[in-house]
């Protein structure tokens, strides 16, 4: 099973999309409060998978990105994004992401994202 790194400083934001991809048979899943956080997850655990917000404390997800893109440039790193910040999802796409969400989510959404992004077992 995938190993799936949730990045968001919002414990509920975590805590929805960790229930919504465990209800779906995902349960290999890990999280983040911050992108320093998410980059050291990241060399900890080398996830198939980031899920990741854009705006956080210390460090934003388009830094934690570029940190994690920098060094591994396979990595597969999904954005989340509230509305109005399409200047950091083109940004976001530009630094490697695969694929970004818009908040409020839909599970639908973060399900139909993950399927796409990750590769078919």
């Amino acid at each position: 099973m995938a190993k799936i790194l949730l990045v968001d400083d919002a414990a509920f934001m975590r805590m929805m999309i960790k229930d919504t991809l465990s209800k779906n048979g995902y349960t290999d899943l890990y999280e983040a409060g911050d992108g320093a956080q998410a980059v050291e997850k990241y060399e900890e655990i080398k996830p198939d998978l980031v899920i990741m917000d854009i705006t956080m404390p210390n460090m934003d997800g388009l830094e934690a990105l570029k940190a994690i893109t920098g060094k591994h440039p396979d990595a597969k790193v999904v954005m989340c994004s509230a509305m109005g910040q399409e200047a950091m999802v083109i940004e976001a796409i530009k630094l490697g992401a695969k694929d970004f969400i818009v908040k409020p989510f839909k599970p639908d959404r973060i399900l139909k994202t993950v399927s796409a992004v990750l590769p078919q077992a």
